[in-house]
This record gives C-alpha cells, sequence and structure tokens, in this order.
C-alpha cells in the first residue's frame, strides 16, 4: 500500500481540494469535547437507525450508567462489524419500517453524542434527537450552556477512486474540535486571541452561490506582515488549491495598520461543506480560528436523475464538462419527489449490465449518451462492488485514529477461519517474536485482532491483511499529545565571565522544544556559545562565559505553552594595578607599552593619537589575565605619539607618551635607480623626490659641483619637507647632466649623497640619403649615421618618400631599419622621388634629415618578340621582328642588333646608330656562312635582354615559287554599286620579287584602274566604280619561270529601269488584273520584287498596294465601287528600287452594279518534273587548314534526295563534311582540308521521276615554303628534298592540263 505523502509538519496531505468537481461527499461526526468515563474496558454502544424524513429521538436513560457515544449511521449496504474502542457500531438502515434497497451510492452520516456524567443531585441531560432533515442538525448543550465542539470526518464512498480508499488523504478531514484522545482531559479555557482582531464566521449558502470569510491582523507592534493560511478540515491547505471556485485575497491599510485576508468560495458546490481553520503566525505569536460552511439545497422542485443526461458531456466548454458527481446526484434524490413524468422509460444501467462489452457503443449511440469513457469507467466500479467478498466476513475499517502511548485493536472476521492471515506495515509484513510485545495477535472464533501496544508516531503507517488471493487495508493515526510547561524559568541577575544555568521542566520526557532569545531562536551548533542540556522532562540553557551582550529575556517553547525569564548580565568593578608609563626610544630599538587591571579577564583597545591600533607582524598585543602589553618589534618615526588603553565596557582609560629620536640619513635606496643614475627625456619636468629622515628633522643642502642649488631658483630648485627633500628642474636640458649631491644635518649627526643626472634627448637627424642604384620601381639609397645620438643607442631608422611635385610624405617601413641601407619599392616608373631619413632611439623620433636629390626610377625594356627571318640573299639577311611587349615609361629608343657567325664566341654590331623600324638588313656577310642573330631594345635604363634566333641562318638566296593567295572574300562574285571605291588586296609570295600583271578578260586593264604592287602583295584600286568596270580580271605571278595566275570576278550593280507595257488587263467587281513586262535594264543585277502603287483619279495620290512582289501579273482587290484608279509599277534589285515608275495609260472604273463576272477557263498545270541542276559545281582551289565549301542547285518536284560522293564514293557520317540543303540550294563542307581531301566531288539528286548529278574537281594547296622550312629550323637537305618533290608534281599536273 503507498505511504500517505506527508506535510512538513508532519500531517498528512489533503488531497480533495473545495473546487474539484469529482471530490468525495463529505460525512460529519458531531461529539461532544469530553468524553464519559465508563468502568468496562471495551465501550458500549447504543446504534440507532434514522431515516432522511424522520429521526427517532434517544433517551438517556436507557442504560445504567451514562453511555458515551450515540452513532447513527445512514448507508446502502448492510455492514456488520465488532465495535472496539474507538470504533462506530454499524447496523442495516431501515427505511418506512421495512428493509429497502438503495442505489448503489449514498451519503452516509455518523453523529457521534457525548453523554456527560453528571454529579448526584443534577438532572441527566437527554440525548438530542437525531436530526431530522439535510438542512438542521441537533446540537448537544453542556451543563454551562456551551456548544460542543465538532469532528467532521470523511468517510469513504464508492465514489472514489479503487486505488485511494486505503490513503489517509482521501479518507479524514478533521476540522478544529477537540481530537478524541483529549476526551480524558480537563477541557481548558482557550487564551485571548493576540493577533487576529476580526475572525471569520460561520455562514450558509445555497449551492451555486458565493461567500466571503475575512480576517484582520492588527500591525501596529508588528514588523512585517503576518503569515496566515487557510485550511479545510484538519490537513487540505487551501493556498494550493486556488482556482475559479477558490481566491484567496490580502489587503493592507496605511492609516489603521491593519491587515485584512480574505477567501472568497464562488459557486459552491454541496462536497464544500465542512469546518475550515484560519491560522495566523508572527515570529513567536501564533492564533487560529475554526469556523462552519453550511451548504443548502435548493428546494424549488425535485429533480429526476436521468443517467442518460447525466453522461452527455456540456458543450459550453467548462472545466467540469462532462463529469458525472454520482455523490451531488445522490443528495439531490433524498427528501424530493419525484416527477412521474421525467423517470427514464428504459434503465440503461440493466441493459448494460446484462449486455456484451462490443455491445456497449450501439446502446449508447442508441439512448444519446456521449461520454462513453465516463459510462464505461462507472459501469467497471459497479461491477466490481457487486462482487462480494469470499475470504473476509468483516473488513478492517478504513481508518483508525489513537493516542501517543495508547494501544489499538485491529479486527477481521474471516469467512473461512481455516485460511492463512498475514498482517503488513505499509507493504512490510509483521511478525510475532516471543521477546516483542509490540504486537500481540489474538484469536477468537473467526476473529482475527492485532493488538499494536505503546503506540508511537512510527506507527502511524498503512495497514493490510491478506486472506489467501483476498487483501484489505486501513490507515493508522496517532496523535500527539501537548507538551506542557511544568516548571517555568527563573530570572537570572549575573556578573560578566560568571555560568549561567536555565532550567525548565516539562511534562513529556524527550519532548521538542525551542529556546528563544528576545524572539529569535538561541544557536545551539558545534560553535555555538549556547549549550543545551536535556534529562527526563527537564531542559537546561548553559552559557559558560556570560558577556554583557547575553542580557536578555530567553523563553522555551513546547507545544502546550511558552514560558520566560529575563537574564541581567553587568560588569565588574574596575582597579587598575599598574598604569601605563611613558617612554623614550631610539629609532629602530624595540617598544613596549603594558599595564595591569582587575579584573584580569576584561578585554580592552589600544589607541594612538585617537586612532585604533590592529595588530600585525610588526606591532602585537597581548592580554594575558591582569597584563595588557603593546609591543613594537622595531619602533619607527610614526610610532611616536600618545598611547590610550581602554578596557572594554569602562569608562576609565590609561595613556603614555612614545618619544623617537634618529639620526639624519637620505635614503637613496628609495630611488630604486642603478648606480643612483636618474635618466630623464630632454624638455621635460625633473621632480626628485629624496626621502630623508631624522629626529630632529635634518637640515638640506643640494650641490652641483661648488654651486649651492637654494629654493628660490627660477628653473632648478630645491625643497625640503618633513620627511624628503625634492629636486625640481622645470625644462630640462642637455647641460643639466652632471652629479647632485645632498648634505643633512641636525644635533644627532651629518650624512651625505651623492646623485647622477642623466639627460636623455632624441638623436640628431642624419645627413640627407645617396641614392646608389635605380630601377624600375625600386631604388637603392644609403646614409651615414646622425652625428649626436641622444645619449641613446640608436635603434634604426624610418624612410619616408615622396613625390618631387607633392607635398606628401609617405612613409615605407613601419619596422625599425637596422642597417644604413634601404631599398624602397613600389614607385611609379617614369616619376621624380625624393626620399628622407628619421633616427629613432629610445627617446622618440628625430627630425627629418634633409632630402636627397630627386631621381626618376626606369627600367629596361623586355626582350624584343617574335624574331623571324624576313630576307636571305647571297650577302645580306633581313630580320624582322615585334616591340618589346613591356616598355615602360622610359619609353623605347631604338633597337640594336649584332650577329655572331657559327663557331665564333664574338657578336658584332651591324647598326652603328640606333634604329627604329623593327626591320633590318645585315649586308657584307660571307657568302653560304651560317650565322646566329639577337636584337636588344635600348631605353635610357640601357639594353633589355636580348632576342636570339633559335638556328643559324644560312647566308644563300634561295628561290621559292610564286603562289597567289587570294583571300577568301575574293573567291566569289566580288559586288560593288556604281559610284563606290573598289579597293582589292591580293596576298603573294615568291622569291626573289616575282613580276605582276593584271588583264581583263585577256585585254590590258582599263587606264583608270590604279595597280600598286610590292614584294608580297599587289593592289587593284577603283576610286569611282563604273558598270564598265565589271568583268572578270586575271592576276599572274612570275618568278623566272614559274608563274601563278588568280582569276578575279568583279560585279558593278545599278538601279535597275522601271518595268515595261504596264497595262490593265481585266476589272471585274471591285478587283483589277494588272500585267507588264521585266524592265529593259535589269541593273547588272537580278529583279527581286516589283512594288504596286495606286491613285485615285480625283486626288491622284499614290498608296502602296505591296511590296516586294516577284510575279508579273497581279489582282489588286477590295477597290472602292465608284471610284476610278491609275496604277504604277516600280522595279527592285538589291540596290534598291527604280528611279521611275510605268504607269498605266488608262483607268480602271470600279461599277457599282450591274457588273458580270467572266470567270476564265483554266487548266491545271503539272510542277512535276525530274532533277535539274540550275546552278552546276564548279572546280574549286582550297587552302590547306582553311574550311572549304562546295556549292550546287537543284530544282525538282517531288522534292529529290541529294546524295555527295568523292571520287565516286558515297560521303556517309564522315566527321570531316557537313552537308546543308535549303530551298534547292545543296552544299557540302569540308572542315580543314588536307592535300588528301582533294578529288572529284560529285552531287546527286534522286526523285520518282529520274535523277541528275554534277561534278568538280577540288584542287588543295600546301605545304610549305623555303622561307617556313627555314624558320622551323628544318635541315638544308631535307628541304631540298622537299622543293624537288614538289615541283615534280606541279609538272605533271601542267603535262595533265596540256594533254586535256
Amino acid at each position: 500500500m503507498p505511504e500517505p505523502t506527508k506535510k512538513d509538519d508532519g500531517q498528512p496531505e489533503e488531497n480533495v481540494a473545495p473546487d474539484s468537481g469529482d471530490a468525495p461527499s463529505e460525512n460529519s461526526v458531531v461529539m461532544t469535547p469530553k468524553e464519559a468515563k465508563v468502568a468496562t474496558k471495551d465501550t458500549e454502544a447504543i446504534v440507532t437507525v434514522t431515516e432522511a424524513e424522520a429521526a427517532v429521538p434517544m433517551p438517556a436513560a436507557e442504560t445504567p450508567q451514562p453511555q458515551p457515544v450515540v452513532i447513527v449511521v445512514t448507508e446502502l449496504e448492510p455492514v456488520e462489524g465488532e465495535v472496539t474502542d474507538p470504533q462506530p457500531l454499524v447496523t442495516e438502515p431501515v427505511e418506512n419500517g421495512h428493509n429497502e434497497p438503495e442505489p448503489t451510492q449514498a451519503k452516509k452520516h455518523v453523529e457521534v453524542t457525548e453523554v456527560i456524567e453528571e454529579e448526584p443531585g443534577t438532572p441527566k441531560v437527554p440525548a438530542p434527537s437525531m436530526k431530522k432533515s439535510a438542512d438542521t442538525k441537533a446540537t448537544p448543550i453542556k451543563e454551562d450552556g456551551s456548544i460542543p465542539k465538532k469532528l467532521s470526518i470523511d468517510l469513504p464512498n464508492d465514489s472514489d477512486p479503487e486505488s485511494t480508499r486505503g490513503r489517509k488523504d482521501s479518507v479524514w478531514s478533521l476540522g478544529d474540535g477537540q481530537p478524541p484522545e483529549e476526551i480524558d482531559k480537563q477541557i481548558e479555557t482557550p487564551p485571548l486571541s493576540t493577533l487576529l482582531i476580526e475572525k471569520p464566521q460561520s455562514g450558509s449558502i445555497n449551492v451555486g452561490g458565493d461567500i466571503n470569510f475575512v480576517a484582520k491582523v492588527e500591525a501596529k507592534d508588528l514588523l512585517r506582515k503576518p503569515t496566515i493560511k487557510w485550511f479545510k478540515g484538519k490537513w487540505m491547505d487551501l493556498a494550493s488549491k486556488t482556482g475559479k471556485h477558490l481566491q484567496l485575497k490580502e489587503s493592507f491599510d496605511r492609516f489603521t495598520k491593519i491587515h485584512t485576508f480574505e477567501m472568497h468560495i464562488i459557486k459552491a458546490k454541496e462536497n464544500y461543506a465542512g469546518n475550515y481553520r484560519c491560522e495566523v503566525n508572527y515570529k513567536d505569536k501564533f492564533d487560529s480560528c475554526s469556523f462552519d460552511l453550511e451548504i443548502k439545497e435548493v428546494s424549488d422542485g425535485s429533480q429526476n436523475i436521468d443517467i442518460r443526461s447525466a453522461f452527455k458531456r456540456s458543450s459550453e466548454g467548462q472545466d467540469d464538462a462532462g463529469e458525472l458527481d454520482f455523490s451531488g446526484l445522490l443528495k439531490h434524490r433524498q427528501g424530493r419527489e419525484h416527477k412521474q413524468e421525467e423517470v427514464p422509460e428504459v434503465d440503461v444501467w440493466e441493459i448494460l449490465k446484462n449486455a456484451r462489452p462490443d455491445e456497449y457503443e450501439k446502446i449508447a449511440f442508441t439512448y444519446g449518451i456521449t461520454d462513453l469513457r465516463g459510462l464505461l469507467k462507472r459501469l467497471k466500479k459497479t461491477k466490481k462492488e457487486e462482487k462480494k467478498s469470499e475470504a473476509f466476513a468483516k473488513r478492517l475499517e478504513p481508518a483508525y485514529q489513537v493516542d501517543k502511548g495508547g494501544k489499538i485493536r485491529l479486527v477481521v472476521d474471516l469467512a473461512d477461519p481455516t485460511v492463512e492471515l498475514k498482517w503488513y506495515k505499509n507493504g512490510q509484513e509483521i511478525r510475532s517474536t516471543p521477546n516483542n510485545r509490540k504486537y500481540i495477535f489474538e484469536h477468537k472464533g473467526t476473529q482475527r485482532i492485532m493488538v499494536i501496544n505503546n503506540c508511537q508516531i512510527n506507527d502511524d503507517a498503512a495497514y493490510s491483511v491478506t486472506a489467501g488471493e483476498e487483501k484489505c487495508t486501513t490507515e493508522l493515526f496517532v496523535k500527539e499529545l501537548p507538551v506542557n510547561i511544568v516548571k517555568k524559568l527563573e530570572p537570572v541577575k549575573t556578573t560578566v565571565n560568571e555560568r549561567i544555568e536555565l532550567e525548565c521542566e516539562v511534562s513529556e520526557e524527550g519532548a521538542k522544544v525551542k529556546w528563544m532569545k528576545n524572539g529569535v531562536e538561541v544557536p545551539t551548533g558545534v560553535r555555538s556559545r549556547y549549550r543545551v542540556k536535556s534529562e527526563g522532562t527537564k531542559h537546561w540553557l548553559i552559557i559558560d562565559d556570560a558577556t554583557k551582550d547575553d542580557t536578555g529575556t530567553y523563553s522555551l517553547m513546547a507545544t502546550g505553552g511558552t514560558t520566560e525569564a529575563h537574564v541581567q548580565v553587568d560588569l565588574k568593578p574596575l582597579k587598575i594595578l599598574m598604569d601605563l608609563q611613558s617612554v623614550t626610544v631610539l629609532l629602530g630599538q624595540p617598544l613596549k607599552l603594558n599595564c595591569e587591571i582587575y579584573p584580569g579577564n576584561v578585554p580592552g583597545r589600544w589607541y594612538k593619537n585617537g586612532q585604533l591600533i590592529q595588530p600585525s607582524e610588526r606591532l602585537s598585543i597581548i592580554h594575558r589575565t591582569k597584563n595588557h602589553s603593546l609591543d613594537i618589534e622595531c619602533s619607527t618615526i610614526h610610532d611616536a605619539g600618545d598611547y590610550t588603553f581602554v578596557p572594554e565596557g569602562y569608562t576609565q582609560t590609561l595613556s603614555a607618551k612614545v618619544h623617537i629620536i634618529d639620526p639624519p640619513r637620505v635614503h637613496l635606496e628609495a630611488l630604486n635607480v642603478p648606480d643612483d643614475t636618474v635618466t630623464v627625456v630632454a624638455g621635460n619636468k625633473l621632480r626628485l623626490e629624496i626621502p630623508i629622515s631624522g629626529e630632529p628633522a635634518p637640515r638640506v643642502v643640494w650641490m652641483k659641483g661648488e654651486r649651492v642649488i637654494l629654493d628660490s631658483g627660477n628653473r632648478v630648485r630645491a625643497e625640503t619637507f618633513a620627511d624628503h627633500t625634492c629636486l625640481t628642474i622645470d625644462i630640462v636640458e642637455r647641460e643639466d647632466t652632471g652629479n647632485y649631491k645632498i648634505v643633512l644635518q641636525n644635533e644627532a649627526g651629518e650624512d651625505t649623497a651623492s646623485v647622477k643626472i642623466k639627460v636623455v634627448d632624441i638623436p640628431d637627424p642624419p645627413e640627407a640619403p645617396m641614392v646608389t642604384d635605380v630601377g624600375g620601381d625600386w631604388c637603392t639609397m644609403t646614409w651615414e649615421l646622425p652625428r649626436y645620438d641622444g645619449g641613446s643607442p640608436i635603434l634604426g631608422y624610418f624612410i619616408e618618400r615622396k613625390k618631387k611635385q607633392s607635398s606628401r610624405w609617405m612613409r615605407l617601413n613601419f619596422d625599425l631599419c637596422k642597417e644604413t641601407t634601404f631599398e624602397p619599392k613600389k614607385m611609379i616608373e617614369g616619376v621624380p622621388y625624393e626620399v628622407r631619413i628619421f633616427a629613432v632611439n629610445a627617446i622618440g623620433i628625430s627630425k627629418p634629415s634633409e632630402p636627397s636629390k630627386p631621381f626618376i626610377p626606369l627600367a629596361v625594356t623586355s626582350e624584343p618578340t617574335m624574331l623571324v627571318v624576313d630576307d636571305v640573299t647571297d650577302t645580306t639577311v633581313t630580320m624582322k621582328w615585334r616591340p618589346p611587349d613591356a616598355i615602360g615609361a622610359a619609353g623605347l629608343d631604338g633597337y640594336q642588333v649584332e650577329y655572331c657567325i657559327e663557331g665564333t664566341d664574338e657578336w658584332i654590331l651591324a647598326n652603328k646608330e640606333l634604329i627604329e623600324k623593327t626591320r633590318y638588313t645585315i649586308t657584307g656577310l660571307p657568302v653560304e656562312a651560317k650565322i646566329l642573330v639577337r636584337i636588344k631594345a635600348i631605353n635610357a635604363a640601357g639594353a633589355s635582354p636580348p632576342r636570339t634566333t633559335q638556328h643559324s641562318i644560312l647566308v644563300k638566296e634561295v628561290i621559292e615559287p610564286p603562289k597567289i593567295r587570294i583571300p577568301r572574300h575574293l573567291k566569289q562574285t566580288y559586288i560593288r554599286k556604281v559610284g563606290e571605291v573598289v579597293n582589292l588586296v591580293v596576298p603573294f609570295v615568291g622569291k626573289p620579287r616575282p613580276k605582276v600583271n593584271w588583264l581583263k578578260e585577256g585585254q590590258p586593264i582599263d587606264q583608270t584602274i590604279s595597280i600598286r604592287n610590292s614584294d608580297c602583295d599587289s593592289i587593284m584600286f577603283i576610286r569611282k566604280a563604273e558598270r564598265k568596270h565589271s568583268g572578270k580580271y586575271e592576276l599572274s605571278v612570275q618568278v623566272e619561270n614559274h608563274i601563278d595566275t588568280a582569276m578575279l570576278d568583279i560585279q558593278i550593280v545599278d538601279l535597275p529601269g522601271p518595268p515595261q507595257a504596264v497595262k490593265i488587263e481585266e476589272v471585274w467587281g471591285n478587283n483589277v488584273a494588272l500585267d507588264w513586262n521585266p524592265p529593259k535594264d535589269n541593273g547588272n543585277a537580278p529583279i527581286i520584287g516589283y512594288t504596286i502603287q495606286k491613285a485615285d483619279k480625283k486626288t491622284m495620290e499614290w498608296y502602296t498596294c505591296i511590296e516586294h512582289y516577284h510575279r508579273t501579273c497581279i489582282t489588286i482587290s477590295d477597290l472602292v465601287v465608284g471610284n476610278e484608279y491609275f496604277f504604277r509599277i516600280y522595279s527592285e534589285n538589291m540596290v534598291g528600287l527604280s528611279e521611275s515608275a510605268t504607269a498605266t495609260k488608262d483607268s480602271a472604273l470600279i461599277v457599282k452594279e450591274g457588273l458580270q463576272l467572266k470567270i476564265p477557263e483554266y487548266n491545271d498545270r503539272d510542277f512535276t518534273e525530274p532533277p535539274i541542276f540550275t546552278q552546276p559545281l564548279i572546280n574549286t582551289f582550297a587552302i590547306a587548314g582553311y574550311n572549304a565549301t562546295l556549292n550546287c542547285s537543284v530544282r525538282a518536284n517531288p522534292r529529290p534526295k541529294v546524295i555527295w560522293m568523292k571520287n565516286k564514293i558515297t560521303i556517309i557520317d564522315d566527321p570531316r563534311y557537313r552537308m546543308f540543303s535549303n530551298q534547292g540550294v545543296c552544299t557540302l563542307e569540308i572542315r580543314k582540308p588536307s592535300p588528301f581531301d582533294g578529288g572529284v566531288y560529285t552531287c546527286k539528286a534522286v526523285n520518282e521521276l529520274g535523277e541528275a548529278q554534277v561534278d568538280c574537281k577540288l584542287e588543295v594547296k600546301g605545304g610549305f615554303t623555303f622561307f617556313e622550312l627555314m624558320k622551323r629550323g628544318v635541315p638544308l637537305h631535307l628541304i631540298d628534298k622537299y622543293m624537288n618533290e614538289s615541283k615534280t608534281s606541279e609538272k605533271s599536273e601542267s603535262e595533265k592540263k596540256g594533254s586535256i
């Protein structure tokens, strides 16, 4: 069984809150505060059964002696059991004179009324009658007329969960009534409240109403706010139960000094009824008050309990929506009339009990029950409660209560006496031992009894008993009795250092008490001055060595009361046995002051000139019994003064004077400088303070050499103070360097010392630096050391530079340069610069040096590029090259050409003066010699690195056959407009210089054409082209017997003439048919279209009908009916529209009506035809390495299939070829052809009607010239072999052409 949770004060925590919707209904027990004494051991009880409507009175005279308890129990099911000391006897309830079964849940109400034992001669008070309704209670009256207190007990009902039936926190709820264990004790009148000036009053409200309880505390004598707690019953702290049904508020009125505490209950429920308690604490003060809350039921009509409506969830979204309070429903049933029309026709409970589990959901849906989970949970509880115990005829009560030190009997009745029985405490089995009389087990028939003797706090636990597989549990509550004060504390008056003992006696041994001093708990730890001792019921507080601070009010607090006493500690009278004596001590000697006083254990404090003296390593304060002494190991000047000893707690003091004498002395060690040398920076202020000592104060003289430094000097002066002398130099100069002497004199003697002052300064600036070497963006500079280093070694140098035209200097190094050379970099070439130097020592940076002479960074150019041989003769070699890539700011003055004959190391200068051109001919060379050539670029910075030929050059003239290299755009017809400039450049190669000749269609060219020839090309220039310049031009280049020719086709185009014979062929409707002939002059270019315009005869404004029309007949539509039109036509070629247009002679009238259209007859034309090449392939020359294209055009219908062949072999999927066909134009592109790609190419077109093909010859001209082979460094014998093979192949080709 789980252990009930405990609060800090040892009481179980109440788990049921007033605002919880499923709280168990509270059962009340009314008991008088004093229990009557009986002669028998076991208390007998008189049991009367009552019903909800009427109660049967019970006279007290039925028994021969006063009966202590009258119990009334209303319960659903009969429970049989034995009545022992604290247990009620329960019988079967009777309603209206006969037994009637009740619902599964019912409210249990128990009232216990005490009958007070009367003295002889006094009439007996009859027992009060049972309550007649739920709203009225019978209260017994004592002899003095006071109302007895009530004890409220919550008994478990079937609305509690199974898991909480054995727990303390769900069973008991005790109010502030007198507990049962105090019945034997005499009732004492409670003391008046010390804190509460207004207590909460009992009240009653209807269900769902609000009520407010107020408690007030006066705070005039309180330093802080008191602590208040609200309880329901005995244990339930309401501070953790606040919510929408319970609110706690606090307020404070500053004017009246009153704290107001409120507890507000909102929308009260029936289970909120019961006893409440309010507790107030402030330090050692405590006050409490109990009050009752009664919840009345609304009597405005009966209410029928409908299980279907009970298990329907609320749709208002409240916290308790869908929860069923069975105890509340059962309470509503008592004393109410049921309306016949509201009784449910069907008993859903019976249907659910007899149904299978798989039918629950269907039944709930049929009868409108939405809270199926709550219904099944309730049904499960009901079924469990219907199961009766097979092992126990009578189980343990839910809870028992016993006084501390008393005994308790736990009794169960077995249905089968042979069943093995075991008892458990908090889950641990209880075993009986012969020596242990704590637990006694008894057997009486079928009853099994466990007696617990001498109950203590550790017996407060959960107990259970098992019989076979069944188990029943209960809770035992042990209540401690209050500890009372038997013997109070007595006042004590004593003196300091005496022993104090405070003695008190309480009513119980081993009781826990608390010692307080002036309202604060006395510390009793290991290091505390207070000792606490207890023997039996006596308790002592002991203070061994009392001090004056121990004076105060001491109190002892027990649970049953408090006692206090005043302790007064006074001082003893002071006697001076030996007074302090004044002394004179030599500086550095020990100093000792002592005195003797009585009493000896009185501490004291030492003062010097009114200041408190604290002990240190040099100074010690000693107290030994009566003797007090102050010892200083080594006296100083500061130790002189007036000393006073003050005993603690007394007004008397002891005083003495101390005098210290000392010869003069200069303390140079305080300067903490090496060799007594003080270094100071020039220009700063020097204040040299040197400590001096001497008693009396010595006379001080400062001297530099033989000169005395006075205190009235302007820049240099000396000053003397009590403990030091000072030399001040306002502005230190280099001349202040030297030795300074200090002389001290007084009556005790003389002392001298000397100090050396060293003045340091920044160094002098260096001399102007020298620039020794200059590069493209760098230079090299040097300088000399400064003449004066400032008295400190030179650490390094800073270098700055600037442009000559600028005034802004830029520092070049951030780390000191240790050397006297530096190489500035990253300068702009061609810009004049200046540099300067700063010297640096430990003091600072010198002034800058004079700037250097201006210098300009210049760099030589890079080497010339692309040096090649341009021409070679028997005695000369012509070289050409490109300028250097990087020239620089110094520019380029020219080039220097040198050559070296192979086999020697001597380079011969070819040009005595620099040349600016990039081509030079070296003359006077020996025939068939081999030379190497190199070129240097020269500028103001010098010569660049040379560019040398890779291979030697043979000085021998070589014949190179001529070859014309026709540009790609001249391989096709060269078209220009009339009046434009024609400038054709045709390059060629050949050595020696070839002869060039131009012919036009076999005839010499016109004089209007200018021809200019050079070694490598020929230029045709026509300033203003005319149509007569059109034609085919032949260019021939000849070197000795070698000739090469090329054909150029030039076409000069002009605007076309107007069309001819424009006439109106036919007019019908709003349409006009026009017909015309092409122009007589097409402008030397094909006609590409016509532009037709129309004009109304009325306005004669021309508008374009259509442009770029290709045919020579057209039908103009959408003409306006009734208008008369003229038409004109322009012809168009690649140059543009003709200058004039041809108009129709007649006009076309668009007749409004009565028009008849004459539809001509048309014969369908067959457009199908076999392939016909309209433009054949032409023989083509290609240059090796350059893409070549072959073009032709074909017309056919249907569209033909085009096949390309080379040497009668079809070209298929060859990446070197690309084939195109667009609008009948067929193209074959040969990518970078080689001599092997030459041959006969064929284009073949095939369709259903036939096939056609055209051929052409492609010749790929490639290879290398003698010059190119020489440039590549090919040996001469290989060059000769290659040239011979080329000549042989050309001869064979020319012979083939001649034979053809």
